[in-house]
């Protein structure tokens, strides 16, 4: 009758001590994923912009090589 007390006893506190670690880890794994989200939104957003200058540039080039040539025409 001991011996089932004792385990019984035992199992209980080793699924609270699951338990508790359990939740701890998906605590700190949705803080992470939180954070490598904003991270996410960060590299875009600076993807997005770098496309812009791009985009930019190109046009800025193509201005100077037509003034360029039309200078060349003078």
């Amino acid at each position: 009758m001991e011996s089932i007390f004792a385990a019984s006893i035992t199992g209980v506190l080793t699924l609270v001590g699951v338990s508790l670690s359990n939740s701890k880890s998906r605590a700190v794994t949705e803080c992470k994923i939180d954070e490598l989200s904003a991270r996410v939104e960060k590299h875009n957003s600076m993807i997005e912009r770098q496309y812009r200058i791009e985009q930019d540039v190109a046009v800025l080039k193509n201005d100077v090589l037509t003034l360029y040539h039309k200078a060349g025409e003078k």
